[in-house]
């Protein structure tokens, strides 16, 4: 694959879709060809959100006129479980759309792996992904930070040093591989609390662990996001938008700009303290995995343009880009 320096590709056809509705029943008016996004900014989404198998990921990336795409999963199957022949059509059809990977998502310390887990199926993963992302062109993987045990909860001290030990050891596997971990603000030890996230990067003190920030995570985990970011910015290295609300308890996912979560402002600050990289689209709003849910109703490819047209609307907003 090529490097994070190409330039955007113009393949397939970026004309518009037309729009599902919202939430409400009426779409919110949104620009129908792309726009570009602020300087040192690329555009990416999580490409199994637009729909479970590669041709659909790939087709809603080529729609957008968006050169990257972040994989995490392939027909349902997570990128480090597709045997080697599964592999290597994936690379070869991302290499022939002209798709570069900037990140992949692994399960490794994820909120189905808890800190009392069998450690040898994070070590593994790690093992297996290493050539897989050589092969794609990129050195992220995402990684979380190990829930507690939910049957027989840890103290937190205990929790705090299993997650220490095993975070340090695959930081030292990654630098032996040329690979970047990135701790999301997701589940685990360190997902929600500033203070804890520090501690991870200062003890386990590698360059191979950075942070990947979510805009729209703190709805579900129970605390603001702009405000964690305000503390941990100067450490992320990728990000993922989303946004929502919460609506009797549960959240309730919506376009960029039109939830909760300060998405704006949260862009705002990356680019006021020179953040360069990807902004990668997680719209959760025809699929959230982690949850089993599938919204059979929406075309998930056109749900999947719609938010990339907000995201890049919302981001004219801040540069002062005119929309058409």
């Amino acid at each position: 694959m090529r490097g994070d320096t190409e330039t955007r590709s113009t393949a397939g056809d970026p004309g518009p879709l037309p729009p599902p509705a919202s939430a409400a029943g009426t779409p919110s008016p949104l620009p129908t060809s792309p726009l570009p996004p602020p300087p040192g900014i690329r555009y990416a989404g999580i490409g199994d959100e637009a729909a479970p198998d590669l041709a659909g990921q790939v087709r809603a990336h080529r729609l957008l006129g968006w050169s990257a795409v972040e994989l995490r999963d392939i027909d349902g199957t997570a990128l480090a479980d597709l045997d080697d022949a599964a592999f290597d059509r994936v690379a070869q059809t991302l290499d022939e759309a002209r798709l570069d990977v900037v990140c992949v998502d692994s399960r490794i310390a994820n909120w189905a792996r808890p800190v009392t887990g069998d450690f040898a199926l994070d070590r593994g993963e790690l093992e297996r992904l290493a050539p897989r992302c050589a092969a794609l062109g990129t050195r992220h993987i995402r990684v979380m930070s190990y829930p507690n045990d939910p049957a027989a909860p840890l103290d937190e001290p205990e929790w705090a040093r299993r997650t220490l030990d095993r975070m340090t050891r695959l930081a030292r596997q990654a630098e032996d591989a040329g690979l970047v971990l990135l701790h999301e603000n997701c589940a685990g030890w360190a997902g929600a609390d500033a203070a804890r996230a520090l501690r991870l990067l200062a003890e386990v003190d590698s360059p191979a662990l950075r942070l990947v920030f979510d805009t729209g995570n703190g709805v579900a985990y129970g605390y603001e996001a702009y405000d964690l970011l305000t503390e941990l910015v100067a450490w992320v290295d990728h990000v993922q938008v989303k946004d929502a609300r919460a609506e009797a308890g549960e959240a309730v996912y919506t376009l960029p700009g039109e939830g909760g979560c300060r998405v704006a402002d949260c862009l705002r600050l990356l680019l006021d303290h020179g953040y360069t990289g990807t902004w990668s689209i997680e719209p959760h709003r025809t699929v959230r995995p982690h949850e089993g849910r599938t919204d059979a109703g929406r075309d998930g490819v056109a749900e999947f343009v719609r938010y990339g047209r907000a995201l890049e609307a919302l981001a004219a907003g801040l540069t002062g880009e005119a929309t058409p």
